[in-house]
Order: C-alpha cells, then structure tokens, then sequence
C-alpha cells in the first residue's frame, strides 16, 4: 500500500463543537488541507474516565495520522486536560509519529487571557475538565496572582446536541450565580460546544468579556506555525476539507450544515480502540 502523505491539519472533538475550530480555522487559512474527525459515538467525554478517554484519544490520532495529517488540533477541552500530555510524551515519540504533533486549546486559551491583562477569570467546562483542575494549575503557572473560578456546567452538552435551547437561558442563568458572585472580569467557554450558545451566554453576561475558542484558538494556530517554520513547509495547500464520524446521525447531519453553510461529506469510521 502507498503510504499518504502526512500533510493535512487534522481537527479532532468528541462530538459537534469541533466544527466550529476546524471552520474558524479554515475560514482563517483557507490554503491548507484539513480533516476533521468527530468520535461521536463516545459523546460526550465530560463523563469517562482519563483512560477510556486515552483509548479513544489513541485511536482517533492514529486515524487522523494515518490519512495524511501532519499536525493534530486536539479541539476537545475535556481530552486536552486529562490525556494530551500522555499522548505528547508516551504516543508521539514512537516511529511513525516521531516528527508530527499534537496540540491542544487550554494554553493558547489562557495565554491569550493573560496577554489581555485580565485578573478575575471564570471557566465553565465538562465534569472531567473542572475536576482536572487543569486551568487553574496552567493559569498560576502563567500567572499566580490570577484569580479563576471554576463551573462544572455539564447539562449544557447535551442540551446543545439534543436541541434544548428552549431550556438554556434558564440554566445558564443558575450556572453563572458563582461568577457573579466572584466578579469575574472574564469567562472561558471550556468547551468548543459553548461557542454554539455564546449569544445566550454573553447576553445574561452582558458586563463579562467571553473567550471563545472559535475566535482565538486560529490566531494562536497561526502564531504556532510562524514560530515552526519546519511544520509548517510539511503543509499541503489544495484548500480542501473533509469530515469523518465515529456516528453518522441524521441530527448531526442537519447540525453540521447549519453551522458550516453547506451540506457535508460525513464519512463514518470505525476506529481501533
């Protein structure tokens, strides 16, 4: 068998959130080639534990690499927190993964927090994010004079998959009394599928700046690729993207093309885990 050309951006999520980073990317850097896989039959990952979500992790990277894709977005918050460094340092030093890389959104997300001089930040995010503490430790790090409250939120997921807006303002308005209470100056949507409700939040937060994955992660992509030049040249640019499920749903389906503007190609894989 030909061996494919490691040279796509891959952009993986456990489930429709994902969408969104692969489409700011592309709408960002339209050039490059770029696969997005969603492994929405293990959805939503909030829930699992670190080693089920390391399995699935695996196999998705094994996937994404194995089609041609040279660097990896790990757009999942959840899988970001609680096994990327596992996969850095115990998956990618093997032979075939040697020269790739995997990168994921907590960093880029609190960098850019910090470079907007912000001293009270909130995080809403998964059960499995906020009991990983992940922010906070990343955060004091940067930073220790930085407050940061934590929300678990983990009704919003299923709510946003399902077609539950008509019960979302109420239960953001009960999820966010912490954040006020604490005055925060920002709130990070730990989760790419918050970028769907970023209008119901910002508007029962109307005096707190949101950060958005979708609206920062591109630019810090970009910086990453300017400072690695030697990845980057390894990109190719025909301008195309694709789309692979763990799941085919026709709610997907119907999702996917509100969000990306067209109908998509869903391609169902079936992954080793």
């Amino acid at each position: 068998m030909t061996e494919v050309p490691q040279k796509k951006i891959g952009v993986f999520d456990s489930g429709l959130g994902g969408l969104m980073i692969a489409k700011a990317l592309r709408d960002a850097m339209p050039d490059y080639d770029y696969l997005y896989l969603g492994d929405t039959l293990h959805m939503p990952y909030g829930a699992r534990s670190a080693e089920a979500i390391y399995s699935y992790c695996k196999a998705a990277m094994d996937y994404l690499f194995s089609q041609g894709c040279q660097i990896i977005v790990m757009a999942c918050n959840t899988a970001s927190a609680l096994v990327l460094r596992r996969l850095q340092q115990e998956y990618l030093p093997t032979s075939q993964t040697a020269d790739k890389r995997i990168l994921g959104v907590v960093i880029p997300m609190l960098e850019y927090a910090q470079d907007q001089g912000f001293q009270n930040i909130g995080v809403i995010g998964t059960e499995g994010l906020i009991k990983s503490r992940i922010y906070a430790q990343e955060l004091h790090k940067i930073d220790p004079a930085i407050q940061i409250t934590e929300q678990a939120t983990p009704l919003l997921v299923p709510l946003i998959e399902h077609g539950g807006e008509k019960w979302l303002e109420a239960i953001i308005s009960d999820y966010v009394q912490e954040f006020e209470k604490a005055k925060i100056e920002a709130l990070i949507l730990g989760c790419t599928h918050y970028t769907l409700i970023y209008d119901a939040i910002a508007g029962l937060m109307p005096e707190v700046s949101l950060l958005s994955q979708d609206r920062i992660i591109p630019d810090k992509f970009g910086d990453y690729l300017k400072r690695h030049p030697a990845q980057e040249a390894r990109l190719s640019r025909n301008g195309t993207m694709s789309f692979a499920l763990t799941d085919v749903t026709d709610s997907f389906r119907q999702s996917a093309a509100r969000l990306i503007g067209y109908n998509p190609d869903l391609d169902h894989v079936v992954l080793d885990t």
